[in-house]
């Protein structure tokens, strides 16, 4: 989401970083194409001048001006005031004492508030907690399935609560039949509208009145900009919002409303939607989405992933058959599953440092879904001696594999090459220097060091 904010930073900095010297005329060059990166990204104007103007008081100091590296301590600098801006400290759920801990979902139609409460208590589920979904949309037609399929796919309970006496009086029904039933988290997804209206926020305020909600979440649409910050600010002031969810952050929104949200209104992001499969809902980190937007990468969110993912076992094994030289195609297929479920491949590149390079100097040779598919469709298309010996395919054999694959003897030859390349790299690591060498191979190649992904 932030692509286009990360390569305008990205620029600035690299100007002041090109010059030994700094002198307040060249601070104030670079703060002016930060304001502009971030009014392109659609952040609050005022949000935008005060946070350039916190800048700029650090900045022009004599601790930075007259340091050795004055242009990375004005880096050092935005990235701080860049977390501040996104919220400070981490922001998540405090569970009730005494459960359950309700949680209220609000947002308008079309936010993507059903799929949240789903995602959510499939999270909470994750940390150990009993969720249970209570279905208090009971106005848009066919809103009640929508959440009952999603629930019954992730084996997640659910409660409808009976509104022919009021919501509210329903909905505290439901909310006692899920503490008999053990839950000690409830998700409760409420009804929305197209747009703002008086009828729903009485009807919000109501609920939130018949029921203890512990916590109430707003679901807002990363793609509306500055219209997701004007929603939050009314859904605060008449029903009142503890925390932000903001979706869709896997789409080419510009970011103005994650960078917008806690200076313009005083609301934090708490989680966010970074894709369409039922697990993608991550919390949100200021300072790790902060590394992001300055191209610094997020290990420790890849990790997160990566841990989630693949077992303890799985990576022991690989690390060992990789350490001994052992590699072989059905390794290949395994590692191209593993690294399918942790998403697309640009998503990933974009999380390490570097990444974001990498994928631009790969460009629309960075292989996407389909071409991942070939790869693997080529493997499972040979025998499993060729699997472990792919010296045996000749042409005949690459002929045979090709047809079975739906993909050309060229492709074959390219993925045998790439893998062979690969094995030699990993079994060079096993000694001492092996990250050194690793590092120069990767310098080396002409295609960002993804030999093996180029099919």
């Amino acid at each position: 989401m932030f692509d286009t904010l990360t390569d305008k930073l990205g620029l600035a900095f690299k100007h002041l970083t090109a010059k030994g010297r700094l002198n307040p005329e060249d601070v104030e060059a670079g703060l002016r194409e930060v304001r502009l990166a971030l009014l392109e990204a659609d952040v609050n104007y005022k949000v935008a001048r005060e946070f350039v103007d916190r800048v700029r008081t650090r900045a022009v100091g004599s601790d930075v001006l007259e340091s050795l590296t004055p242009g990375q301590q004005v880096i050092k600098i935005v990235f701080g005031e860049l977390v501040e801006l996104l919220g400070g400290e981490d922001s998540g759920i405090t569970y009730n004492p005494e459960p359950p801990t309700t949680i209220l979902l609000l947002g308008l139609q079309g936010a993507g508030k059903t799929t949240t409460a789903v995602k959510l208590a499939l999270l909470v589920r994750a940390d150990g907690h009993r969720p249970v979904l209570i279905a208090a949309d009971l106005r848009r037609p066919a809103a009640v399935e929508q959440l009952r399929t999603m629930a019954d796919e992730q084996q997640i309970p659910m409660l409808v609560p009976d509104g022919s006496h009021g919501l509210g009086r329903g909905v505290a029904q439901a909310l006692a039949t899920a503490r008999r039933q053990g839950a000690d988290v409830v998700v409760v997804d409420t009804a929305g509208r197209l747009h703002l209206d008086q009828p729903l926020m009485d009807e919000l305020q109501a609920l939130r009145g018949a029921v203890p909600v512990q916590h109430s979440l707003l679901v807002v649409d990363a793609m509306t900009g500055q219209e997701a910050v004007r929603v939050a600010g009314a859904f605060k002031d008449q029903v009142g919002v503890d925390g932000i969810v903001l979706t869709k952050l896997d789409g080419d929104a510009r970011g103005g409303a994650a960078l917008s949200m806690r200076a313009a209104i005083g609301l934090k992001v708490w989680y966010c939607g970074v894709g369409e499969r039922p697990r993608d809902l991550e919390p949100f980190h200021p300072e790790r989405m902060a590394r992001r937007i300055l191209g610094m990468g997020d290990v420790l969110t890849l990790i997160e992933r990566s841990q989630e993912q693949i077992s303890q076992e799985e990576a022991e094994s690989a690390q060992e058959r990789m350490r001994e030289g052992r590699l072989t195609l059905d390794d290949f297929v395994t590692q191209l599953r593993q690294l399918r479920r942790l998403g697309p491949l640009e998503s990933i590149l974009g999380l390490m440092p570097g990444g974001r390079d990498l994928i631009k100097a790969q460009g629309s040779a960075l292989p996407d879904e389909r071409q991942l598919h070939h790869l693997e469709a080529i493997v499972l298309s040979m025998t499993p001696e060729e699997r472990r010996r792919p010296e045996l395919v000749d042409s005949s054999r690459r002929r045979r594999i090709a047809r079975g694959s739906g993909t050309t003897p060229a492709e074959v030859s390219r993925l045998i090459k790439g893998f062979e390349q690969m094995r030699v790299m990993m079994k060079s690591l096993s000694g001492t220097g092996g990250r050194r060498r690793l590092a120069q191979e990767l310098l080396k190649s002409p295609r960002g060091g993804l030999p093996l992904l180029r099919g």
